[in-house]
């Protein structure tokens, strides 16, 4: 991995720098603390997207 990537730490809830906890306990990774910083917000606006397609494919 390149130097200069960023995660955010399921875990502990925060950002963290490419050394940090398990990906498995990351989201990530980012090109900027900035961007993981918004992780969580992202993906629950992309999760709500999905869903408000799923219920437009059902109807």
């Amino acid at each position: 991995m390149s130097e200069g990537q960023w995660w955010f730490c399921l875990k502990h809830m925060r950002v963290e720098p490419d050394q940090g906890c398990p990906n498995k306990d990351r989201m990530g990774p980012y090109a900027t603390e900035q961007e993981a910083a918004g992780a969580l917000q992202r993906a629950a606006e992309r999760n709500k997207a999905w869903d408000e397609q799923d219920q437009d494919d059902d109807d």
